[in-house]
């Protein structure tokens, strides 16, 4: 069996979400089956980027795993594109037994049983702006084959379109810890972020939560991109 691998970077930090800040080493898996309007990893997800991937089988994900990471033990996240479109679970059974943890973010799209395995489960549906449309029964199929993770909801905000819808969807879930950011609309990795228009959007989003009294959601930033823009492999 082998795997599609756009990059595999690190040790750095997550820069998002329930483990923001966590020392982690990157696995961003290629290939999609959404194409978000705003998408800022697609070198993972355009087809066009196949060339670029390598095709890599589990003991070779993890023996680059253990040489980034010096083989000292810390979270490796599964990112993409989609990462549920490939089995990863020889990858996670390899490093679970040297003690690494794992988290895994996904759009909800499609279940796979490796989800089981992971200890961090972030299910992130995508909102109006991003031109897709969510699937819920394949969404509630991803919770439900994540048995041993500790599952989050994670929710990118552009808009006030993009607010009230994820207002809505956080009332179908109430059980589910829910972590919102603002939207990166920057997407060419050679155009720099301005920190100042991060932060701008960062204050538009705590502003309407905080003015609607939202309090279940946690507001967090992009941390990478405040850092270090859209450059890759950070």
């Amino acid at each position: 069996m082998t795997l599609r691998i756009s990059e595999i970077f690190g040790p750095t930090i997550q820069g998002e979400g329930a483990l923001i800040g966590e020392p982690t080493v990157f696995i961003r898996a290629g290939g999609c089956d959404y194409r978000c309007n705003w998408c800022d990893s697609m070198h993972a997800v355009d087809s066009a980027h196949r060339h670029d991937w390598a095709v890599m089988e589990p003991d070779a994900v993890w023996a680059e795993v253990e040489r980034l990471s010096g083989g000292v033990p810390l979270t490796v996240s599964i990112s993409g594109g989609n990462p549920a479109i490939q089995d990863f679970g020889p990858v996670i059974s390899l490093g679970k037994a040297q003690g690494y943890r794992f988290a895994c973010e996904t759009q909800g799209s499609i279940s796979k049983p490796w989800f089981g395995a992971l200890d961090t489960l972030v299910v992130s549906p995508k909102p109006p702006s991003s031109g897709q449309t969510v699937n819920w029964k394949a969404y509630d199929a991803c919770l439900a084959a994540g048995t041993g993770a500790r599952k989050v909801m994670k929710i990118v905000i552009f808009d006030d379109a993009d607010y009230v819808w994820a207002q809505e969807v956080a009332a179908q879930y109430p059980d589910l810890p829910l972590y919102i950011q603002p939207g990166n609309p920057e997407v060419d990795p050679d155009t720099p972020v301005a920190p100042e228009d991060s932060l701008k959007r960062m204050r538009w989003l705590v502003d309407k939560v905080t003015e609607d009294r939202w309090f279940n959601a946690r507001v967090l930033p992009q941390l990478h991109v405040l850092m270090w823009g859209n450059e890759r492999g950070v």
